[in-house]
């Protein structure tokens, strides 16, 4: 189960291709770590806006659920004991911090 994260200047549309119009920047190298690392907080039950990602479907978080997903990648990375899967949580930030400083815009999760 991998998940892909993608920065867009506006909401992205829901089709793919038109998606690319407001497209920013993409976190594509640790789709299967980064679902390893959200996924354990469902088994877990820890509370947050990490933990409503839907790994199998699609999310979408604007400026503000950036924000405060960004404030959890901290704690998600000290349960982490591998290295790839903190390698994902710190281009996850790098996403989620784009997205905080940039106005308008949203961080499209696309899970398997």
């Amino acid at each position: 189960m991998g998940i892909d994260v993608e920065l867009h200047s506006a909401r992205p549309a829901r089709n793919w291709k038109k998606a690319r119009a407001t497209f920013l920047r993409g976190c594509h190298g640790h789709g299967e770590a980064l679902g390893d690392a959200l996924g354990s907080l469902h088994y877990l039950g820890v509370p947050g806006r990490l933990t409503a990602v839907d790994l199998y479907g699609d999310t979408v978080m604007n400026e503000q659920e950036a924000a405060a997903a960004l404030r959890e990648v901290p704690g998600l990375k000290e349960q982490c004991t591998d290295e790839q899967q903190r390698a994902a949580l710190d281009d996850l930030a790098a996403v989620l911090e784009e997205c905080v400083s940039t106005p308008g815009s949203y961080v499209w999760f696309a899970g398997d």
